[in-house]
């Protein structure tokens, strides 16, 4: 096992000092080229930078950021990109080393979440300085990474700037528009049967906005384990509170929340699977919820639909 691990890491070194930031040179009339690790930040991007930037997102639809690891390829377009924009807080936990050593080699980094005042952010229990990466499920909260990305496209294109000033106001009164729809859909639920159980913890910052309690099997990451006992305690929740659906994933397997609603049955309660969520992605391009506000539509339609159901004893 470390052996592995020194070659990925040599590959990965190797990578980056063989493909600095001089490559990057680009001609007249050449697009500026980005690179997102995730399609919700790509999309965020994409919708500032409009037809100056060609934006290359390294996780496609579906993909946990949590657990990704960069490859050679991936290694190489971020060192030949003019910028890498990443969402940041640990989001993208095993590359961030290859993030900071990127922004050493001279390549521009954004880290869109970490623009937002650390006040707004919601702590994690039991680490010292680490707060819920999770900030794009408050679309208000969300909005706070507009200025910094048009702040850092402006820095890197200063003929463009007020081509992303337009599109940036343009695009916060889009956002503004989502989270007053967003608190409306949320009011079709009684504040009791606003509770929101998911594989993992990754919707604190939707339930902080929009009035919602909210369990996960998981933790915050991923990366974390759940045992037996977990899925034992929140079944228990479950069958206490008569909830009527938990959520599946996209960027998750399911079998997790599919044993949680077998340790439910098991206790005489019917739980259904309401649907599954776009947690740390978007959805495929060309589908409603290829974007970042299709996306949020996408999953507070599947949360207040499910949730209107009544559940119902075995």
């Amino acid at each position: 096992m470390k052996s592995t691990i020194l070659v990925v890491v040599f590959v990965i070194t190797t990578a980056v000092v063989a493909c600095g930031p001089g490559e990057n040179v680009r001609t007249e009339g050449e697009k500026i080229q980005v690179v997102a690790t995730t399609t919700i930040v790509g999309d965020l991007v994409r919708t500032i930078g409009g037809d100056d930037l060609q934006v290359e997102a390294l996780m496609g639809p579906g993909v946990d950021p949590h657990l990704y690891k960069a490859s050679a390829g991936d290694v190489r377009r971020m060192s030949s990109a003019d910028a890498i924009f990443y969402s940041g807080l640990h989001l993208e936990g095993k590359m961030t080393d290859v993030l900071e050593r990127m922004n050493e080699r001279g390549v521009r980094t954004v880290a869109v979440a970490e623009c937002i005042p650390e006040d707004r952010l919601i702590p994690l229990q039991g680490y010292d300085n680490l707060h819920d990466p999770h900030v794009w499920f408050d679309v208000e909260l969300w909005s706070e990474t507009v200025e910094c990305v048009t702040r850092g496209l402006s820095e890197l294109n200063p003929a463009g700037a007020d081509n992303y000033a337009t599109n940036a106001k343009q695009y916060l009164d889009e956002l503004a528009q989502l989270d007053f729809w967003v608190r409306e859909r949320a009011a079709e639920l009684p504040p009791e049967q606003r509770v929101l159980v998911t594989a993992h913890d990754a919707f604190a910052y939707f339930g902080r906005a929009y009035g919602f309690e909210v369990r996960g099997l998981l933790g915050v990451s991923t990366a974390s384990e759940t045992g037996t006992a977990d899925v034992q305690q929140l079944a228990m929740f479950i069958v206490e509170r008569e909830i009527p659906a938990v959520f599946v994933e996209t960027s998750v397997p399911p079998r997790f929340v599919e044993a949680l609603q077998e340790a439910v049955a098991a206790r005489g309660f019917m739980v259904e699977i309401g649907g599954s969520l776009y947690s740390d992605s978007l959805g495929n391009q060309g589908t409603p919820a290829g974007d970042y506000i299709g996306t949020v539509r996408a999953n507070v339609d599947t949360i207040v639909g499910a949730l209107r159901g009544a559940g119902g004893a075995g």
